[in-house]
């Protein structure tokens, strides 16, 4: 790849995935990283600037002039945490605060619902929370207005922060005993309305204001299980779906990067946006992608949050989408049922399925399991891949509830 005439780019956060794959690049960089890593760091000679981020207002001039002084040239933000941290140094490196506040839409989920539907993009019904009382009122007007009278028959809200990535923090609200199980710590909080059909999420890249390859990965349980590329079933709709992402990236003004955005889609191909984060995916989608298409998602938002990034670099290092897929790559997040574990158990035939690849599962050294924080933080993953779509979702729903922890 060309070489980046000295200028730098700035990783904001520690992901040894991104530092191993823009190392391959041979494209200047540096971490801006915890210092804890300081050790690793100088032991593998990867530079670093230790920082804690917090305080924004406060310290960004002086991170700024730390990474000004290394000749950087742009920050690309990693983890959700980093984003607006990415903006304020972006708009400083690029003389244009509009940078900045633009990032900050993508950190505030009820600023960004606010602006997609501005966008008149199709949102479910939300509002913000400062206290219980609020979601008690907001759950009884959601199904007074669907006409469900019986608390028995209401249809679920969500609740949720308004900075956090992924499930972290979120919570269904079916009945208003579900909303003793918040605690006061948590407010302000995000509701919104249920909102029908499947959910997926899209990983776009961006670059000069235009899609360049638009990965599509199908949710078989939220925060549970995925895989890459979705299935035919789901792909069928990828022109509406590529439709509605151009309206975000308009809508949000988004020209450089890459953007996560959530959806549900009905049987009828009704769209309605979820969320949209402006930083790497979880659920391993990056390795996903990197497993079905043989290319580098991590090297791919560098070469799309560099403005300087040719056309003809851009079109050589993207694959066609969907048809230029090897198989799907999946994987099943496990999440212990027992309060204290003592043994793990893999059963013979998910080892010896053909689509088994590996796992990452082990006997933490505290048996005691920590309490789940919204849907809860999982014990390791399972991967697979494979070449049929049904197979790969059947298989996760096979062992979506099997105990592989006792």
């Amino acid at each position: 790849m060309r070489q980046n005439k000295g200028e730098i780019t700035a990783l904001l956060g520690w992901s040894l995935q991104a530092i191993e794959a823009i190392d391959k690049m041979n494209r200047p960089y540096v971490v801006v990283g915890p210092p804890e890593f300081q050790g690793f760091a100088d032991t593998y000679g990867i530079q670093l600037v230790p920082w804690v981020f917090d305080k924004l207002d406060d310290r960004c001039e002086e991170l700024y002039k730390k990474l000004k002084n290394l000749n950087t040239k742009v920050a690309v933000p990693i983890y959700e945490e980093t984003v607006e941290w990415a903006g304020a140094l972006n708009a400083r490196f690029f003389n244009d605060p509009l940078i900045f506040h633009k990032s900050m839409l993508l950190r505030d989920k009820g600023l960004m619902k606010r602006k997609a539907q501005l966008a008149g993009i199709r949102v479910g019904v939300f509002e913000e929370a400062s206290n219980k009382e609020d979601i008690r009122y907001f759950l009884k007007r959601i199904n007074e207005a669907l006409c469900n009278i019986d608390e028995a028959d209401y249809s679920p809200i969500h609740v949720k922060p308004f900075d956090k990535a992924g499930t972290v923090g979120h919570y269904m609200i079916r009945s208003l005993k579900d909303i003793d199980k918040i605690d006061d710590s948590e407010f302000p909080l995000l509701m919104e309305s249920h909102l029908e059909g499947q959910e997926f999420s899209c990983e776009a890249f961006i670059h000069n204001g235009k899609i360049r390859f638009l990965n599509i990965t199908e949710y078989v349980k939220l925060g549970h299980s995925n895989f890459v590329p979705a299935s035919p079933s789901l792909e069928k709709w990828r022109p509406q779906i590529r439709e509605a992402i151009e309206k975000l990236v308009d809508a949000f003004e988004v020209k450089y990067g890459i953007i996560h955005p959530e959806f549900f889609i009905t049987q009828e191909g009704i769209l309605s946006f979820g969320e949209v984060a402006n930083r790497i995916p979880g659920g391993h989608i990056f390795e996903h992608i990197e497993n079905a298409y043989g290319f580098s998602p991590y090297q791919g938002q560098v070469l799309c949050c560099d403005p300087d990034t040719t056309e003809e670099e851009i079109e050589a290092f993207f694959p066609e989408e969907v048809v230029s897929a090897k198989g799907y790559s999946g994987n099943l997040m496990i999440y212990p049922n027992v309060k204290i574990v003592e043994k793990l158990k893999i059963p013979n035939n998910l080892k010896t399925h053909p689509y088994f690849i590996n796992h990452n599962m082990f006997i933490p050294i505290t048996s005691k399991v920590a309490e789940r924080v919204g849907y809860g933080n999982h014990y390791g993953t399972i991967f697979f891949f494979g070449e049929d779509a049904d197979e790969m979702r059947s298989l996760l729903k096979d062992y979506e509830t099997y105990n592989f922890y006792e």
